[in-house]
Parts: C-alpha cells; sequence; structure tokens
C-alpha cells in the first residue's frame, strides 16, 4: 500500500498590511487553515485607520491607539498570519518565486532575504503627490500613523519660538485637503486653504461645492482658489498670485499616485499612470501574482473604463476578491462607482459616480435635477435643508452620479442612489423606490423620490429646465427671466433683470407678460414647475430654471436686494 503525504501548504506573500492587503491574507486565512501567510508591512504600522488620521490630529479621536485597528501580535493570534512591519519588498523573481525584502530593527540594523511564494499579493497602496517646489521639503502629508505624529508634533512645536504654530497652510482643497484644513482650525490655527481648481473639492460640481467654501469661510478659514503655492520658506508661503500666507506649518493634499515600482521592476503590467493592470479577480500579467488597493487599476461603472479611485471600500473588496481566487472559489470585481463622503464643519458633503462637468466632457447629452429639500418633514422639529443633484443621461434616464449637501440626512440619499446605479435603476424609477418614513426621519415623498418624480418631468419633456450656467446665454438671446416668488421674497434678493409675478396671481397676469421665451425661476423649482405648466398650456415658450434661486445664489451670491422699477407686475 502506498501512503500519499498531504500537499504541502500555500505560501502566500502579502506585500502591504492596510486594508487591501490586510483584507485579503485574514479572508484568505478563514478560507484555508493550513496556508502559510505572511504580510511585508514597510512601516511600523500594519490595519490601522488611516481615514482617521485627520481626527486624530484635530483631537476628536483623542487616543492614537484608537487608530490601530490590529497589531502584528493580535493578527498572529487570532489568524496564524506572520506580520512583518519595517519590511520593505525590493524586488521580484518571478521566474524562481521569491520575493528579497529587507527587514530593519528596531536598533537601525537591517537583514535581507528571499522569501518563497506561491501566490504572491501586491496591495502597496499610493504615495502622496509632492509637488517640485523651493522649500516643499518642510511641507507635511498624511497618509499614515507616522505622519499624523509628525503633524501633531508640527503643531505643538512648529511656531516661531518653538511652542505651538499659529497658522497652517493646506496645498489642496480636495476630501483630505478639507478634512486636514478643519482639524487643524480645530487645533486652533489661522489656516489657508489653496486650490489651483476654481472651486473647493473639484470632483463636486461649483454649485454644490459653493456652500462649502462660504461654510469654510464664515467659519474663519481662508480659500484661495484658482491660485497654488510657488514656493515655501520657513513660516510662509509664496502664492503664484504673488501674495504671501502665513504658514508655521504646510500639509500638501494634491492627490496620490500608485505604488507601483515594485510590480513595474518586476515587469508586470502598468498602465500610464501608473496602476498594476489587474483583471476581474485581480490577477496581475503574471498569473501567480494579484494586486489590490489603491496601487491597482479598476474599471468603472459608468463607462467602463480603467479608473485609478482610492478608496478603503474598494480596496477591503477586492482584497477579499483575490483571497477567494487564491483559493479558486468563484469571483470577480465589480466596477466601481466611486462613492465618496466627508464631513465639513457640520455639513455633510457626498458623491457617487461623475459630476455633470465630467459627463458633459466625455460628450454625453445629460438632464440635471437639482433639489432642496429638508431632511425629514417641516412639521417635526428640527427639519433640516439640504441640497442634491441627479446627473442622468437625456434620452435614456440612465443615471451617471449625484451629489448632495446639507447638515443631515445626504448620506442615506447619496446612498441610496449609488444603490441604484449599481442596480441599473433609470433616474424616473427612484420615484418608485420605497423608503422608511416616520415624521423625524424622512417624509412620505422621500428627496430620493423627489428627485426620480423631476426627472421623470425633465426627461419626458413635460417640463422644459434650463441649468444655472445656461440662464446668462439664454437671456443674452432674448428670454425674459419671471421670478414668481413673493414679493417680498423678490426684494429679499433676487436675480438681475428678472421680472417678479408670483405665481398665485399668474393668470390675472398673463396678458402683461412680455413677449418671445420665458425661464421661470422660484427659491427651489417646485413653483416655477406649477408655472410653467400654466404657461406651456397657454402656449409660451418656457423653461423652468432647475432647482432655482437657491442653486443660482449658491454660485452668484443674492443677486440685487429691493425692487427693480418696472420689474414687478
Amino acid at each position: 500500500m502506498v501512503s500519499t503525504a498531504p500537499p504541502a501548504p500555500r505560501r502566500v506573500l502579502v506585500v502591504g498590511g492596510v486594508a487591501a492587503g490586510m483584507s485579503a491574507a485574514t479572508r484568505l486565512r478563514r478560507l484555508d487553515e493550513e496556508a502559510q501567510i505572511t504580510v511585508l508591512e514597510r512601516g511600523e504600522h500594519v490595519s490601522f485607520a488611516n481615514c482617521g488620521l485627520p481626527y486624530y490630529v484635530g483631537g476628536v479621536i483623542e487616543e492614537r491607539d484608537a487608530l490601530l485597528l490590529q497589531t502584528p501580535q493580535s493578527l498572529r493570534e487570532r489568524f496564524n498570519i506572520d506580520v512583518r512591519v519595517r519590511t520593505e519588498a525590493l524586488s521580484i523573481d518571478r521566474a524562481g518565486r521569491t520575493v528579497r525584502v529587507r527587514t530593519t530593527h528596531t536598533d537601525g540594523t537591517t537583514c535581507e532575504e528571499d522569501l518563497a511564494y506561491d501566490a504572491l499579493v501586491l496591495a502597496p497602496g499610493a504615495r502622496p503627490v509632492v509637488p517640485p517646489l523651493p522649500g516643499v521639503e518642510r511641507a507635511l502629508t498624511l497618509r499614515d500613523v507616522a505622519d499624523a505624529d509628525a503633524l501633531a508634533t508640527a503643531v505643538a512645536t512648529g511656531g516661531p519660538d518653538g511652542g505651538p504654530a499659529r497658522s497652517a497652510l493646506v496645498l489642496g482643497a480636495g476630501f483630505i485637503g478639507i478634512e486636514t484644513a478643519e482639524n487643524l482650525h480645530r487645533r486652533g490655527l489661522d489656516v489657508t486653504v489653496v486650490e489651483l481648481a476654481d472651486h473647493v473639492l473639484p470632483p463636486l460640481d461649483p454649485e454644490m461645492a459653493a456652500p462649502v467654501a462660504t461654510r469654510l469661510t464664515q467659519a474663519g478659514i481662508a480659500v484661495r482658489t484658482g491660485v497654488s503655492v510657488a514656493s515655501f520658506t520657513r513660516h510662509e508661503a509664496h502664492l503664484t498670485d504673488s501674495t504671501t500666507v502665513a504658514a508655521d506649518l504646510a500639509v500638501v493634499a494634491v492627490g496620490v499616485r500608485p505604488d507601483s515600482a515594485l510590480a513595474r521592476e518586476a515587469g508586470l503590467e502598468v498602465d500610464a499612470r501608473g496602476g498594476i493592470v489587474v483583471d476581474d479577480q485581480q490577477r496581475t500579467s503574471d498569473p501567480a501574482i494579484w494586486a489590490a488597493g489603491d496601487a491597482a487599476v479598476k474599471t468603472g461603472a459608468i463607462d467602463g473604463a480603467p479608473a485609478l479611485v482610492a478608496l478603503a471600500q474598494s480596496a477591503n473588496r477586492h482584497g477579499r476578491v483575490v483571497a477567494d481566487a487564491i483559493v479558486g472559489r468563484s469571483t470577480r470585481s465589480v466596477p466601481t462607482i466611486a462613492t465618496a463622503i466627508v464631513g465639513v464643519l457640520g455639513l455633510q458633503v457626498a458623491m457617487t459616480g461623475w459630476s455633470e462637468s465630467r459627463a458633459r466632457a466625455a460628450g454625453i447629452d445629460v438632464a440635471v435635477v437639482h433639489i432642496h429639500p429638508t431632511d425629514h418633514v417641516t412639521y417635526y422639529p428640527g427639519a433640516q435643508q439640504m441640497s442634491l443633484k441627479l446627473v442622468a443621461e437625456a434620452g435614456t434616464g440612465r443615471i451617471l452620479g449625484a451629489q448632495g449637501v446639507g447638515p443631515s440626512g445626504v448620506d442615506k440619499r447619496i446612498d441610496v442612489i449609488s444603490t441604484a446605479i449599481r442596480a441599473g435603476l433609470s433616474a424616473p424609477d427612484l420615484a418608485d423606490l420605497e423608503t422608511t418614513y416616520a415624521p423625524p426621519f424622512g417624509a412620505a415623498k422621500d428627496p430620493v423620490a423627489m428627485l426620480g418624480l423631476v426627472a421623470d418631468n425633465t426627461l419626458s419633456g413635460l417640463t422644459p429646465t434650463l441649468q444655472w450656467h445656461e440662464l446668462d446665454a439664454a437671456m443674452d438671446c432674448g428670454a425674459t427671466l419671471l421670478d414668481v416668488r413673493s414679493a417680498a421674497e423678490y426684494e429679499r434678493g433676487h436675480i438681475p433683470g428678472s421680472v417678479n409675478v408670483s405665481v398665485d396671481s399668474l393668470r390675472e397676469h398673463l396678458d402683461e407678460l412680455p413677449e418671445g421665451p420665458l425661464v421661470v425661476v422660484c427659491q427651489v423649482g417646485l413653483r416655477g414647475h406649477v408655472a410653467s405648466r400654466l404657461l406651456l398650456q397657454r402656449g409660451r415658450q418656457v423653461s423652468n430654471l432647475d432647482g432655482g434661486y437657491l442653486t443660482w445664489s449658491a454660485v452668484h451670491g443674492t443677486g440685487v436686494s429691493g425692487a427693480e422699477p418696472g420689474r414687478r407686475c
């Protein structure tokens, strides 16, 4: 009788011990108890909450250890994973299936060795982009725990006299930049945010980002857009418009790029932007090597094109896919929608999918809806107004994206729309969703349903609409802007050149309206819809200004106050 030896345990090396890498390692252990799993992390910490770093700097998260979700010891005890910190992967020998690694010991000494693998997982993450500016070496980034420690130290000792810093400049007004600025402000620093784009949070459309800039300014955070830093000196930053800003400390938050040098040097396929190319099982061009997380190329859900998206949720999901693929389970990565949220001084600012700007740049004919509902019914105490925007493909109604800004309730509405995109629902389909309702939590006609109803009116042609950025051109071509709010609302602030006729008295003044095309505006769009339907049925050429005066004024301010002579019927 011939005895058969059991197969040798699968040897799996994971490069990178944060979101994607640790998700792959722990999922793999749950699938394969016998595998030899080794995780290599060049930093001091693994499985830390990098999304919480700004809040630790700001003192919201008081204990540094709260950021450390797992430790090498805890991972060894629970999952029997060999986690090696301060260990960097130097090179990959694909033919011999080994990785050359260097470990730096706590006393500063180093040693190198070759580790063999049957399966190799690359999850090195992304590195902050640091522009080559004079003096930029004194600027900090915020990507890991060591960065947070350095920034906290700079806050405490970065002042001219070696005491606490008094001023800070944040270069970049994206999600991380805004979070960092808010938390430095919370620590009592005079903060300036500098953004090269023409508005903060560039992934958002300008009218949705405008309330964020207003909130920052009202809090005392200086916002400088359309400009960048030319150079840094010890306690100042010199901007490209020849102005100077006080900056005891500086933080660069202009984005990240995939940390793909190891993969490129090993001859793996890497795209022009530096992302490691993978299939729908996260497998690289080498069948024994997988990649996941910020370094790996994703597939965009809207257009199916390659995308680089640095989000923790995607990293965790794709780490699980890697583990499943290694053990032979049927699995695939789904395209990324890119859904994100940031808190800004009490505001929730969220988005999913594409912005209007991006869709138009891609040549897509879009239908856009703005609404300004409250998070729950107004008769229940505490209702707060939000702004929501839906972007759909004209003709098909396919949902391309959505954005929201407000003190409360934005998160769950954007989550619902993200789910709708994943499910392939159209914009009008949103009107038929069943969401929870009780007065403290929402409305019988939920804001998401309202988006669907307005989208249906727009897409079907029932009520033609005009966007805030199209208004000037329409008026230049002879259209009359008809403000159908009350006289009191009109006098508090209105769009220059508008004629005021309340919707409630509109039927009495039909014969007094100017000839030619009309653009109707109210506060949020609802009364404008009512007025538009009335005028359309009277044979007039009418468009409703989508989102009303609130959307227009987010970008342009309050317009003019008082009654303009001859402009009210």
